[in-house]
């Protein structure tokens, strides 16, 4: 879904092979793709550095930092890394409460997270998320950059206080913005040289510069001058009490900026057609907070919109993600006055069009068609990435998509019965025999005026858990109590295994059959046995 809207509003050249073959062509897209990103990055730098109380520079330092290090080494080639606001707003209280240099030394801490979470291979568990909460994570974390966007259209007052921009302001803004989006739109129509967000930027820029128009720019958010990045160790005392503070507020940034790291890792790789590195990422993520918490940045992980950006405007190798961050180290040391010139409206333009080309457009035609728990799973979703963070949403996503499959399969659990030739009651269970279906599988059976032998065939079911065998225990009991016999048959193997890890007398045979075991359960012996 997402890569047919991808390749419908892709900016890339389509004669340019996607391969990663370094033609004078690629490179080209490449360098110009990580411009533009650089470009797209410095506003969000900025921005997200205020939301987490700390200088500009250093969310520009992590921008840079993070960004370069995971093109080099991250999982998914294309995929763009820097300051982010989903943990901006974790940052807010720690640094008001113990000052920037414990928000030093948690990145520190973060990235050893995210690197232990690499090297254990915890980043395959992403697997677990389902559609729909990746749907939904999508279309929430969309209408969060659209939102970010509209702060833009405010300016600050003589008292300090931020308004709502009116009149002539507010239509010169919204003018400039919808130009940098026609512009966008049509100027793969025409050519395919520059990439249509870059062109946008410039374009606007250009008029408004030239024609002195009065509109918010980039230098109006904070000056983006400054040196290199320094390292300094962070001055923390090196105390446990320093690590009751810092841990935390890490463990919670590592996790969230694994999710979205991962989450859009995925969303590149259907565009991309790319799959795996999951914890290639983690492991990349990690090194990059790491040496950026050593040299004053405030930590970041993959980045949706810039991502789009990238991958729209053609970048498909590590080559595009380094000029990125070579490209922002360069507006930082030498071109901060000419970047400080660029309209904010032409920025905006573009993460609209980014809003638009993430948001899953198809989920809200496909509502009614699927099941009414992945509907609402995916609504939920985004809600809660809307108003609280993208974190708890996917945990809340997984959660209720867990529970759900877990009733589903509950309702799953029934029975065929009848007596063999034998006189033997035979049930047939079919479903699987887990903690949520255990309250049905035992009113299937009729301890009380059931013949003397009891047969129960698990060839169509699965016992999943300890809940099944207690299950299985207590029914045998109720037989034990009337002096009947049950027996157990056509266990698979993967059930002898969880029979013989919770402690019964299981003994194995090289006789068994193939499609699974027979098992006795005697009530009166009191053993647990087979039967070929």
């Amino acid at each position: 879904m997402l890569a047919e809207f991808a390749a419908r509003f892709s900016f890339a050249d389509k004669t340019e092979s996607d391969s990663g073959k370094f033609t004078p062509g690629r490179i080209k897209t490449e360098l110009l793709s990580g411009l533009t990103v650089a470009l797209a990055l410095v506003p969000e730098a900025v921005a997200f550095s205020f939301v987490a109380g700390v200088h500009p520079l250093v969310g520009l330092y992590a921008a840079f930092i993070v960004g370069l290090v995971t093109a080099l080494i991250g999982g998914r080639p294309g995929m763009i890394s820097g300051a982010t606001g989903a943990l901006a707003v974790v940052m807010v209280s720690l640094v008001a409460l113990h000052g920037v240099q414990y928000l030093f030394a948690t990145v520190v801490l973060m990235g050893i997270m995210q690197i232990l979470a690499g090297i254990f291979k915890l980043g395959k568990f992403i697997r677990l998320v389902p559609h729909p909460v990746m749907l939904g994570f999508v279309n929430g974390l969309a209408i969060v950059i659209f939102a970010a966007q509209l702060t833009q259209f405010q300016v600050t007052g003589a008292d300090g206080a931020r308004a709502w921009m009116s009149g002539v302001s507010l239509f010169l803004m919204l003018g400039l913005v919808g130009l940098t989006m026609s512009i966008i739109w049509t100027m793969p129509k025409i050519t395919n040289v520059v990439p249509a967000p870059l062109a946008g930027i410039a374009i606007v820029a250009a008029i408004v510069i030239a024609f002195g128009i009065d509109v918010p720019r980039v230098g109006d958010l904070a000056s983006i001058q400054g040196g290199l990045p320094e390292f300094a160790i962070p001055t923390v005392p090196i105390t446990l009490e320093t690590l009751r503070i810092i841990f935390p507020y890490a463990l919670i940034l590592a996790a969230i900026g694994l999710i979205e790291s991962l989450l859009t890792l995925n969303l590149v790789g259907e565009i991309t057609e790319n799959r795996g590195g999951a914890s290639q990422e983690c492991v990349a993520q990690g090194i990059a907070n790491t040496i950026t918490g050593f040299f004053g940045g405030k930590g970041g992980c993959a980045m949706i919109g810039q991502s789009m950006i990238n991958v729209k405007s053609g970048g498909r190798t590590r080559l595009s993600g380094i000029a990125a961050a070579l490209f922002l180290l360069v507006f930082i040391l030498f071109a901060s006055g000419m970047i400080e010139q660029i309209p904010l409206a032409a920025l905006v333009g573009v993460m609209f069009m980014v809003v638009i080309g993430t948001f899953a457009w198809q989920s809200l035609m496909i509502l009614r068609r699927i099941p009414l728990t992945d509907a609402m799973v995916m609504i939920l979703v985004t809600i809660v990435t809307v108003m609280s963070d993208l974190a708890i949403a996917v945990v809340v996503g997984v959660i209720v998509s867990a529970l759900a499959y877990a009733w589903n399969n509950a309702k799953r659990i029934h029975a065929k019965s009848g007596l063999n030739e034998y006189g033997a009651r035979v049930y047939q269970i079919e479903g699987p025999l887990f903690f949520g279906s255990t309250e049905g599988f035992a009113e299937i059976f009729d301890p009380k005026n059931d013949p003397s032998l009891v047969i129960v065939d698990f060839m169509n079911s699965r016992v999943v858990d300890q809940s099944a065998l207690q299950a299985i225990e207590a029914l045998a009991s109720k037989y034990e109590a009337q002096g009947k016999t049950i027996q157990l048959r056509h266990l698979s193997h993967d059930c002898h295994r969880v029979l013989k890890r919770a402690g019964q007398l299981v003994v194995d045979s090289e006789e068994d059959p193939d499609y699974g075991l027979v098992v006795d359960y005697s009530v009166r012996t009191g053993m647990l046995g087979l039967n070929h």
